[in-house]
This record gives C-alpha cells, structure tokens and sequence, in this order.
C-alpha cells in the first residue's frame, strides 16, 4: 500500500503540486477577503471618528467570521418569476472569474526547493499574462449584467444596465494605458515586466516604470477603480438611486460572493499596479543598501511588542489572552529573520515581502478613496471615460512610442 502510494505521488506529482497550490491560494485569498472588510470599516471609522468592528473578538477580529457564519445560516429567499439558472449562475460567475484573475500573479522571484522541484509563488506563469488576465476580468461584466437582468426587477436591471455601460467604457482606458508599459517591457509577460525595470539595480525606485508611465498608470488606476465599482465610481450600487444596484434581489451567501469577487478585484488591481509601475517585487532601494534586508525584522519586532502590550491591557480576558499570544508570534519571527543562520529565509521572503507590502498600500488607497470623496453622476462617470480618460491613455501610448523611436529601449 504505502509502495503504491509513493509510486501514485511520484507519477502525478505535478498535478498535486498544483492541485495543493490552489487550494493554498484560495484560502490566503478567502481569509484576506474577509479582513480586508474589517480592515475597511476600522479604517473608515477611524475616519469619521467612530470604533467600527470591536465587540467580536479583541479590536472586533472575529468579526468576519461572525459575518461568514451569519451569511451561510441566513435565509435564502429566491424572488418570484427569476430565470433561475442564470440568477444563480451569476454570482457564482462573478467570484470564479475574480479568484481565477488571481491565478496568473506571479507573487515571488525565487522558487521553492522542496522535494528536488522547484515550485514557483504562483499558479500559472504565461507568456500573455497580462493579455489572459485582461480576458478574465473583462468578462466579469457578464456577472453583473447577468444578475440585473435574471433577477425579474427594475432596480437590478437599471443597476446591472449601468454597470456594464460604465465596465465597457473604461475596459477600453483600462487597456490602453498598460501598453506604454508593454512597449517597454517587450513582453506580456508579467515576470518580464518586473525584471526589465530592474536593469539597474543600483537605481532602485528610480528604475520603475512609475516615472516614464506615469500618465498610464494615472489612467490605469482610475479606470480600475471605475473597472471594480469602487467609489467614487460605485454607479451599479448606488443605494440613494437603485436600493442597491444590480444584487438588490439576492441574499445570504449568494449576495457574499458579489461582494467576495469585489475585493479579490481589487486585490488583482492592486497586484498589477504594484507589478507593472512600481517594480513588483522589487527592493525601492538601491540593490548596495543591504541592510533593508533587515527590515522585515524591523517592523515584525515592534509590532509584536506593541500587540503583546496591548493585549496585556486589553480589558477582555479573552484579549488578553489571545493578542500577547498573536504579538509573541510575530516577535518570535521577526527575532528568526534577524538571525545569521536563517539568512537564506531573509532572502527569500524580500521579494513577496516588497511585493505584499505594495499591494498594502494600495488596498490602503481604496479604503482611504471610500471614506473621502463622493460618488459621480452618471453623465459625469460616462463622460470622464469617454472624453478624459481614454484620449490621455491613447496619447501615453503615441508618447511612449515615439520617445522609443527617438532615444530607444531604455
């Protein structure tokens, strides 16, 4: 038995190896999800000068388990007179479509070695990454679209009708404002992209495609947030106007995995931000300044202590027994990395550490957009796509052009 079974992994090693990197990516995506709306509503709060989240859990941390639980054991209603197949083949589109974009993100340099195979941080390396990632999300609009219309109700329909007019005007700004970027790169590859802005390493930040793009990566980043419903361009859930938008008729989990598709798109927004302007995995820093090796070390130690001295105080028991053993970890592992001997870790992480550190900053911005500014007008949404943003994203593409034309690749 146990020779037929090493002899069955040996035979389909690479399709386990798959198999368990996908299971692995769904539950870092599922978990991020779900503190990333916690993280949202503490900052918001924080914003508007209120607590947010901070009774389940110490500083409200089980919270969004509390809400997963409440959307499975919810009521499940199905209004009268829907198409059923594709009322429940939408959202259901909507999250496959959104966890499959996040498959093509390349999330490290370097390779494990386990096992004599080397296993990359990522699902699928493809030489038309940034094409196939492209292709996935701009069929993302069919879930929304498709949730309006089966729902059998005017409010869905004008919000699903809304939400593809403004998906489709701003996919075409969406595309053309990364090709200034492919030009550069000569590559679809998203690895590629990465490594040509580190030809000079001893530049650091000033080698990333953020100076040469930065009128594509304005265009890019507007028309991903328009691409992702985010405000202030949330014009398919606008609650004063459509009670709210496109999945006004679902409930329970079904109306979850809009919302879960939601934030993984802006995850995958964030992801190609940091990779295609801003040098992915890259160090901002020259590659000589070796001691921001450290820093992984410089900010878990802190943390960890500020955590053990919080929790120490907190006034819940529970608190004060769960948040010291959180901040002992996370100072246990800072002290680890720090060490001489785990080097070869140090170095191994500074690539997802710089990589997840910029996709931070910019969930950061999407948060912080959300508790500042106000939502568009449609006439205004449709015209800033159309008459603003596409021209500025073909006019980066002819700039770029012919700037290679003059002076060359860089």
């Amino acid at each position: 038995m146990i020779s037929f079974l090493t002899s069955f992994l040996a035979a389909h090693a690479t399709i386990i190896i798959y198999l368990v990197k996908i299971a692995l990516l769904l539950f870092i995506v599922l978990t991020v999800n779900a503190y990333l709306t916690w993280f949202e509503r503490k900052v918001v709060a924080h914003m508007q000068s209120r607590w947010g989240p901070h009774r389940v859990g110490p500083h409200g941390l089980l919270q969004p388990a509390a809400d997963g639980l409440k959307f499975l054991l919810k009521e499940d209603p199905t209004p009268a007179g829907v198409d059923k197949f594709t009322y429940f083949l939408a959202p259901l589109m909507a999250l496959a479509l959104a966890l499959t974009s996040i498959a093509i993100i390349p999330f490290g340099p370097e390779p494990l070695h386990i096992f004599g195979r080397d296993i990359t941080l990522g699902i699928a390396d493809l030489n038309i990454g940034i094409l196939a990632l492209f292709a996935i999300t701009a069929l993302s609009v069919y879930g929304v679209a498709l949730a309006g219309w089966s729902s059998n109700s005017k409010y869905p329909l004008l919000g699903g009708l809304r939400s593809s007019a403004q998906m489709v005007s701003y996919e075409l700004a969406l595309t053309m404002s990364v090709v200034g970027v492919l030009l550069l790169a000569g590559s679809f590859n998203l690895r590629d992209i990465i490594n040509a802005q580190a030809h000079h390493p001893e530049r650091g930040i000033l080698g990333w495609n953020i100076w040469p793009q930065i009128l594509g990566f304005i265009c890019f980043f507007v028309a991903a947030v328009a691409e992702t419903n985010r405000v202030p361009f949330d014009l398919p859930e606008a609650e004063s106007e459509l009670v709210a938008g496109f999945h006004t008729e679902y409930a329970s989990f079904k109306f979850a995995m809009f919302f879960i598709a939601e934030y993984t798109s802006m995850i995958t927004v964030s992801c190609l931000c940091t990779i295609m302007f801003f040098g992915g995995w890259l160090s901002p820093f020259p590659a000589s300044w070796t001691f921001t090796y450290y820093l992984p070390s410089v900010i878990l130690i802190p943390a960890g202590l500020w955590v053990i001295w919080d929790g120490i105080r907190y006034e819940t028991i529970f608190g004060r027994l769960v948040l010291p053993g959180i901040g002992t970890v996370l100072t246990v592992i800072g002290i680890a990395l720090a060490v001489p001997q785990l080097q070869f870790v140090n170095a191994f992480i500074q690539g997802p550490f710089w990589l997840l550190a910029k996709i931070f900053v910019f969930l950061f911005v999407y948060v912080w957009m959300r508790g500042t500014l106000p939502r568009f007008r449609y006439d205004q949404l449709m015209s800033f796509g159309w008459k603003l943003l596409l021209p500025l994203s073909i006019a980066n593409v002819v700039i770029t052009a012919f700037a290679m034309l003059i002076w060359g690749p860089r």
